[in-house]
């Protein structure tokens, strides 16, 4: 199993999404569920184009963190 940070940005039209070690997946939808589901979809076509391209997984270096701010 592999984990990627997935990143969510609110649009004029909707949502966007992307996750920063897959560079070139993004997703967008009206939503931010039907985004995710978007970006759910595109992490998986980004990883079997890298599987059948013989290419190897870049390496997981995204981390998060939430900071509070009074």
């Amino acid at each position: 199993m592999k984990k990627f940070l997935v990143l969510f940005e609110k649009t004029k039209t909707g949502f966007s999404a992307y996750a920063p070690d897959l560079p070139g997946c993004i997703a967008t939808g009206r939503t931010k569920d039907e985004t995710e589901r978007n970006i759910f979809d595109a992490i998986q076509l980004h990883l079997e184009g890298i599987k059948e391209e013989n290419i190897r997984l870049p390496k997981i270096q995204a981390e998060s963190e939430v900071l509070v701010f009074n």
